[in-house]
This record gives structure tokens, sequence and C-alpha cells, in this order.
């Protein structure tokens, strides 16, 4: 009996070739997004971070979100390093330990670059789902230094804070996207 041909009395199954496979996502790829938005979004959300809205302990880390949104988005462009900088700027006028803020702010833009690639496949829902771990990991981490450092525990009201800063990320995804999709409907109503 030959290797090839099994005990079915079916025709053989035929493999396509490796240039027949289509993509995950079938949908055309993005244009990135101009480095002047870009910028733009985050120096604008980092003034927003400076008002007093963010002494209630819960509240949402919008700079934090932004940040990240582009990590994961034009993880080319905006990398830790915007990240380390920005958490500096928000440890200097939040007035705590230098470098705390900055901590969190690099461990949770490492955790979604390293996933960058991965979390473009997803919708906003499932990057926010996908997101959420890493987000409480870094805060969780720069909780439990400070908590060593200073000798005191802050309590677990820092958890809410980093729920509420994933639950915007599909807001975030509509905000920042909108300018790519009125130009792709701008090029589909000229073609």
């Amino acid at each position: 009996m030959d290797k090839h041909h099994s005990s079915r009395s079916g025709p053989p199954v035929r493999r396509k070739p490796l240039s027949a496979l289509e993509p995950i996502d079938s949908t055309p790829f993005r244009r990135p997004s101009g480095w002047l938005f870009i910028w733009f979004t985050i120096l604008l959300v980092w003034l927003i971070s400076l008002l007093p809205w963010r002494l209630w302990q819960p509240a949402p880390d919008l700079l934090l979100l932004v940040i990240l949104f582009w990590c994961v988005n034009e993880p080319s462009r905006i990398g830790m390093t915007t990240a380390f900088f920005f958490g500096l700027l928000m440890d200097v006028h939040d007035a705590g330990l230098l470098g705390e803020q900055a901590l969190t702010y690099v461990l949770a833009a490492y955790g979604v670059i390293v996933l960058a690639r991965r979390l473009q496949r997803f919708s906003a829902l499932a990057q926010a789902v996908h997101i959420l771990p890493i987000v409480v990991a870094a805060q969780a981490a720069t909780s439990l230094l400070h908590a060593w450092i200073a000798g005191e525990w802050a309590g677990w009201v820092w958890l809410w804070s980093a729920v509420f800063t994933v639950a915007l990320w599909p807001l975030a995804d509509i905000l920042l996207h909108l300018p790519q999709r009125r130009q792709d409907e701008i090029d589909a109503g000229a073609a």
C-alpha cells in the first residue's frame, strides 16, 4: 500500500501553497498618525493632568492612557523614553517620590510595546482586556515600592485608578483614531 494513499476511498487531499494564505486581519493597513498630532495629544493630556482633579485617588491616569495608546499604535515614534520623561514630569508636579510615576509609566509602556504587534490585531475592547493586567502590575509594583520606601501602605485605591484608566481605552481608541478615519473616508469618497 502506498504511503500517500490511505485506506479511505476518497480523492487525496490537496494542500494549498503558502502564497494562498491570507493575513489574519484582511482590512487594509492603517496609515501612520502624524507626529504633530501624536505630540499634540500627549502635551494636551499632560496639561489636563496638571489640573487638581487628579487629587481624587481613583482618578484615571489619562496621560498614562494616551502614552500607552501611542506605544501600541505607533511604537516606533513613542516609547519608553517618552513614558519615562512624562513620568518624571508628573513626579515633580505631584511632589511625591521622584521616579515613582516614571517607574509606573516605563513598566506599563514596556508591557504594551512587547505586545504591540499582537494588540494591533484586536478590537479596542479586546485590547483593553489585554492591557488591564499590564497597568495593574505596573501600578502594583510602584505601590509596593512606595510602601517599602515610605513605610506606609496607601491601600487599594490605586486599583480603581488602574481599572478606570483601562476602561477609557475604547474611548481613547475612537478619539485618537478619528483623524485617520476621516482621512480614510475622504480617500474612499475620492475613489
